[in-house]
């Protein structure tokens, strides 16, 4: 995020600092997919999932949602 604040600070050109704006999003849906992928997966295909497991990894997600 610093590195954005850095293109903006010092004049870059536009299409950088969208790439940068870009790269970050995508950074950040990909973890949130791979966050995810197991309780889809699980749920799709008809697998057993741990309620404990999940239920943990739904408080972290709120805390990050918090965080920003």
């Amino acid at each position: 995020m610093e590195d954005l604040v850095n293109l903006i600070a010092t004049n870059q050109s536009p299409s950088d600092i969208s790439d940068k704006i870009k790269e970050i999003l995508y950074t950040k849906s990909a973890e949130k997919i791979s966050e995810v992928t197991p309780q889809v997966s699980a749920s799709m295909f008809g697998q057993e999932d741990d309620e404990d497991e999940y239920e943990d990894e739904e408080d972290e997600y709120e805390e990050d949602e918090d965080d920003e």
